[in-house]
C-alpha cells in the first residue's frame, strides 16, 4: 500500500515551512523543549531519528556530542533542506519511510522521532523494528499530536461563549481508532488516532518499559507572552514518551 508522502505536497510544504520559521511556534514552544529534557547524554552514541525532517534534531545531536546520527524521512523535499542547512560530517540523511527501518544497519543507542508517529498506520510494526534496532538498554523517545487531538474527526473543535471566546474543547469519538483526515494547507491529511492505552501498551508488549510521559503546556510566564497558547491547557497538542529497551 502507498503510503502518505504528505510533505512533497508543494502547497503543503509551503505551509508547512511558514510555521515553522515563526520563532514562537508551537513545536519551539513546547514540543521541543519537552522532547530534549528527555533525552540522554549523548556522548560518543549513535543516534537514528525518524521523521527527521528539516534535520534541525539531527544537527543538534551532533552538538550535543552523538558520534554517528542517522536521519531518515519519506519526504525528499524535507530531505533537501536537512542538506543544505543542517549537513554534517556525522549526519547521514535516508529517503525513506518509517515502515521501512528494518532495512536499516546496525545498531542505534538511542532512537528518536519528533511529530511523525500520528502519520504511521502500522504503530505496532514499527514500535516493534525499533526495538529490534536499539542495543541493550537503548532509548526510544517520540513525540506526536495528543490522543485529544487527533481523535478529531468533523466539527467545531471548541464550544464558545456569546462572543467567540473558548470555553472547553470538544471531545468525540476518543474510543473509536483508526484513520482520520482533516484539512492542513490541504484537504485529506491522513493520520491515525489510537487511545493512550493503546500507544503504551504497544510499547511494552515490545519489551519496553516506560521511563517518562509529558504533556507540555505553557507556564504563566509563557502565557504573558503568548496569550494565544491558553487553549493548551484546555487540549495539550502534545504527547511524549521516552521507553528503554
Amino acid at each position: 500500500m502507498a503510503k502518505q508522502n504528505i510533505y512533497d505536497n508543494e502547497i503543503f510544504f509551503a505551509g508547512y515551512k511558514g510555521i515553522r520559521d515563526n520563532e514562537a511556534n508551537a513545536n519551539n514552544l513546547f514540543e521541543m523543549p519537552a522532547l530534549f529534557s528527555m533525552m540522554p547524554q549523548l556522548k560518543g552514541k549513535r543516534v537514528l531519528d525518524l521523521g527527521c525532517g528539516f534535520g534541525e534534531h539531527c544537527r543538534k545531536f551532533v552538538d550535543y556530542g552523538a558520534e554517528e546520527v542517522v536521519g531518515i524521512d519519506i519526504s525528499e523535499k524535507m530531505l533537501k533542506v536537512a542538506m543544505a542547512e543542517n549537513c554534517h560530517p556525522k549526519i547521514q540523511y535516508i529517503n525513506m519511510p518509517m515502515e521501512d527501518i528494518s532495512q536499516l544497519q546496525g545498531r542505534f543507542d538511542i532512537v528518536v522521532s519528533s511529530l511523525a508517529f500520528h502519520y504511521i498506520e502500522d504503530f505496532k510494526g514499527v514500535i516493534g523494528n525499533v526495538y529490534k534496532l536499539l542495543d541493550e538498554d537503548g532509548i526510544f523517545i517520540f513525540s506526536q499530536e495528543n490522543p485529544l487531538c487527533t481523535c478529531h474527526s468533523g466539527g467545531d473543535r471548541w464550544t464558545r461563549d456569546e462572543n467567540g471566546a473558548k470555553l472547553f474543547a470538544n471531545l468525540s469519538c476518543y474510543g473509536v481508532e483508526g484513520e482520520r483526515e482533516s484539512a492542513w494547507f490541504v484537504d485529506n491529511v491522513k493520520k491515525y488516532h489510537r487511545t493512550f492505552s493503546t500507544i503504551i501498551n504497544t510499547l511494552i508488549e515490545a519489551g519496553f518499559s516506560i521511563e517518562k510521559m509529558l504533556e507540555p503546556v505553557p507556564t504563566a510566564e509563557l502565557l504573558e507572552k503568548y496569550p494565544e497558547y491558553k487553549d493548551l491547557l484546555h487540549k495539550p497538542d502534545f504527547f511524549l514518551i521516552k521507553a528503554k529497551k
